[in-house]
């Protein structure tokens, strides 16, 4: 079956959204979009983005590949994907503040007490903590895939420390420079704010009593693979960059070192991940954290975002419960869709799923970037009877999907101007309200035919536009 084509109906009419811009590509050659093209890779690499892989021995800097044609929505599915993402944040939201507080989802046998408790994600410590606005995830990343006009799917959700927003901006930067009579000429709603949206959300949830809050940004430090995003946000957002050692906790509060003698620090946007955060209650041996951290989160003197034990929500066990959620929290019908999804701790699933390996795609339930899974498909003979293996010896770790047809978008390769497989990670904001970002981070499979769009595999990106008219 011939994948959905963003740009071009089944006649090879182009569509509305893409109308505009079609006439203008048509008129674009060659010549002109390739040098369009080595510009935006000298711009890349002299702003020094990248990622780490690791695991690569031979490469692990790498620059993620960034294709100068853009990727349209029209008004009406950014409205249907706006509601659906922040319908299910807010569903998330609502059960991470009930597993740590009342269960009432589990008591209801909504969810398995055991995929949650059992956890790995799960932190007691968090257990009847109350949390400004009762907000766990105040970032968060929903990857979205579309097989059709109106059919689009959740593939995922990220509520513990969601990447990619700062490639959003930059990629949008980049096309405005490059192309200036494109932003002229068609109403492409702004990503400019989304820094400022960030930092007015992270300071609605500051502490009972704190009018002024200081805001800083915790990174592991520069060999960490996001590190230029960390940097970059920081950046934008006017806040100080920290590392664990810039921080430490007195007399129950958090303070910064600065040459000006202590300051307190009030809201905390980590991105070190919760067994490293505090060697005085998870990891002893971590460097990265703050010793001492999770008692003043306790004592609500400072805010963590997004918060310790969000894990559980994003769990890919977790993730065939979310529809589940949104009824049992919001009374509403989700949405947006899952993909259906099979789960090998489900004796029948899990014998369906060994008998079709070949047309499935496996996931571990902990995993992520594209790492440890199987495309079915794609894979041998010999790469799924290792597979099969690591099903049999611990099902419960994994779940499987069928392969989608992932929608496919116009795209700059070698021979030209074809179509590749995307999908879109949008950014929702929980604070004061919950909002979301008019575009996210699309991503695009640049070898022809594969759908693993993650940088890490070597996936790139594109700019999204959302048109206001």
């Amino acid at each position: 079956m011939r994948p959905f084509d963003e740009m071009l109906e089944t006649d090879g009419t182009v569509r509305m959204a893409y109308a505009q811009f079609g006439e203008w590509l048509e008129g674009a050659s060659k010549e002109f979009l390739t040098r369009k093209n080595d510009e935006a890779d000298m711009m890349f690499r002299r702003l020094g983005i990248t990622f780490t892989v690791y695991g690569d021995a031979a490469q692990t800097e790498r620059m993620i590949p960034f294709d100068i044609i853009p990727r349209i929505l029209d008004p009406q599915e950014w409205d249907y994907l706006a509601r659906g993402t922040i319908q299910r944040v807010d569903a998330l939201n609502a059960f991470l503040d009930d597993v740590y507080h009342d269960q009432a989802i589990l008591k209801a046998g909504r969810i398995p007490p055991e995929l949650v408790l059992n956890n790995d994600a799960f932190r007691p410590e968090m257990l009847d903590m109350d949390l400004p606005r009762r907000i766990y995830a105040h970032i968060a990343g929903v990857d979205v895939v579309r097989t059709g006009p109106r059919d689009f799917f959740v593939l995922e959700d990220n509520v513990r420390t969601p990447s990619g927003v700062s490639y959003m901006l930059e990629n949008r930067q980049t096309m405005m420079r490059l192309f200036p009579e494109l932003f002229a000429t068609n109403h492409v709603a702004p990503v400019e704010r989304y820094p400022s949206e960030l930092r007015a959300n992270l300071r609605s949830v500051a502490p009972i009593g704190v009018d002024d809050p200081t805001v800083v940004l915790l990174t592991p430090g520069q060999h960490n693979s996001a590190f230029f995003e960390h940097a970059f946000l920081a950046t934008e957002m006017g806040i100080e960059l920290v590392e664990g050692q810039d921080l430490f906790v007195d007399d129950g509060l958090v303070f910064m070192r600065t040459t000006e003698g202590p300051k307190r620090v009030d809201v905390i946007y980590r991105r070190v991940d919760d067994d490293y955060i505090d060697p005085l209650a998870f990891r002893s041996d971590s460097m990265l954290g703050v010793p001492g951290l999770l008692s003043v989160i306790r004592r609500g003197r400072v805010t963590l975002t997004n918060a310790i034990g969000t894990g559980v929500a994003d769990d890919k066990a977790m993730y065939v419960y979310v529809p589940e959620m949104i009824r049992f929290y919001l009374g509403e019908e989700p949405i947006l869709q899952n993909v259906p999804t099979y789960s090998l701790r489900n004796k029948d699933d899990y014998k369906y799923v060994l008998e079709n390996l070949e047309s499935l795609v496996v996931k571990e339930v902990h995993g992520s970037g594209g790492y440890g899974m199987l495309v079915g498909p794609k894979s041998t003979k010999k790469e799924r009877e290792e597979y099969t293996k690591r099903l049999k010896a611990d099902p419960d770790a994994f779940i499987a999907q069928p392969t989608l047809a992932l929608s496919t978008c116009p795209t700059y390769v070698d021979e030209g101007v074809a179509p590749r497989h995307v999908d879109l990670r949008p950014f929702v904001l929980s604070g004061q309200r919950t909002t979301v970002v008019p575009g996210g981070l699309t991503r695009v499979a640049l070898k022809e035919g594969s759908l693993v769009v993650n940088s890490s595999q070597g996936g790139g990106t594109k700019d999204t536009w959302v048109l206001e008219r």
